[in-house]
This record gives C-alpha cells, structure tokens and sequence, in this order.
C-alpha cells in the first residue's frame, strides 16, 4: 500500500487572472473536483505543497484539510511555469474510498538479468507505467519487475505475466511488452547495415509565458 500524506488548504475566493495576486503571496490556486462534489476552489502555501507533490505524485492518497473538511485527494495535474518550472495551479481528483479509481503507476526495475551482466544480451524495456483499477486503500507506488527473472537472451515479459494481487486489475493490453533481453549486435552486423537515417532535427519553438489562466 503506497503511503498518504496530509496537506492543509485555506478556501479560495479569488479565481480567473486575478489569482496571480495570490502567487505573489506565496499562495497556489488549486481545485478540487470529483463525480460526487461540486468544485472546491482553495489556495495552499507554496512550499508545504511543493514538499507534498514530490513525495506524493499522482499514485499517493492526501488528506486535503480545508477548514472543518477533510478531502481524500489525488494530484491529477500540476501546472508549472514553462522557464522557471514553478507550480502554477493544481488540480487534485477528490475519491471516494468505497469506489475503485483508475490510476498510472510507474514501473522499476530491480537486479540484473544474467544474459545482461555476461554482456551476451542488452535490454529493451517496452511500457514504463501501467494503468490499475483498484480500490483507494490498495493503490501501488510503484510495480517492481524483477529482471533477474529474465536470465537468458530472448527472454521477455508482457503485461499478461503480471500479477499485482487480488483487488488490482490491470488496463493495459495484455499483449503490451514490459522488458526483453535483446541480443547484442556486434561491430560486424552494424557495419553491414548500409541503410543511412537522416539526422534528426529538433525544433523548439520559442514564445512568451501566458500570464492569464483560465480555470
């Protein structure tokens, strides 16, 4: 079970272009929305808030406290200034804890496959989140994948190998490939490739930060 923080927010008043009044008091507008609740519009002090979606992200629960109120809350989407990645606004999902909820949990890969370390094979990790359906209480942090599962070339894990536990049923198409041990391609097999790619350019468009938010 992933862990749960708690976070206090005062009730917001200020809403649309004037809450950059609220950023130049330390203050984040945020909103809470859910299918059984009307939106709850409230400001956090920055830093506590900061702390708490590091640690939290999107797959721990928060006890958001406003006033007398208590909300049982996921961070859906946070938004940031596009130079100085300062949180902007916040969106939290309110659940309810009786119903299951659809989340993305990241993946992580623990220990070595035994092709990898005889450098026989490399790998190739195909999904790195998987979408669940579970209850609030039973949510993941995250879902292992052991690799040292996978001790030979040719080896691979899809979707359909898992099992994260009674109560937690995955999305993702169970033909959606986790991990494969690929073998290593030798100097000789590259320089038989005479196909040639051409370079790829990056374009970055340039433009000015919004000032103005639309709720």
């Amino acid at each position: 079970m992933a862990d749960r923080y708690s976070l206090e927010a005062q009730p917001r008043a200020i809403t649309g272009k004037k809450v950059s009044q609220l950023r130049r008091q330390g203050l984040v507008p945020a909103v809470v929305y859910g299918a059984n609740i009307a939106p709850v519009h409230v400001q956090i002090p920055y830093r506590p808030l900061e702390v708490t979606l590091m640690k939290a992200g999107g797959t721990h629960l928060i006890d958001l406290k406003v006033e007398d109120t208590t909300l049982t809350v996921l961070a859906r989407e946070v938004q940031r200034d596009v130079l100085r990645a300062d949180i902007r606004h916040v969106d939290f999902f309110a659940v309810d804890e009786s119903s299951t909820i659809r989340v993305e949990v990241p993946l992580h890969f623990i220990n070595e496959s035994a092709a990898v370390e005889a450098r026989l094979g490399i790998l190739t990790a195909g999904t790195t989140t998987l979408t669940v359906e579970t209850l609030p209480s039973k949510l993941l942090s995250q879902v292992e994948i052991d690799l040292s599962r996978m001790p030979h070339v040719g080896d691979a894990l899809y979707v359909r190998d898992l099992n994260l536990g009674e109560g937690i049923q995955i999305v993702n198409d169970p033909d959606e490939m986790v991990a494969r041990i690929s073998p290593v391609v030798t100097a000789t097999e590259e320089e038989a490739e005479t196909e040639v790619t051409p370079a790829e350019v990056e374009i970055i468009q340039k433009g000015k930060i919004e000032e103005e938010e639309v709720e």
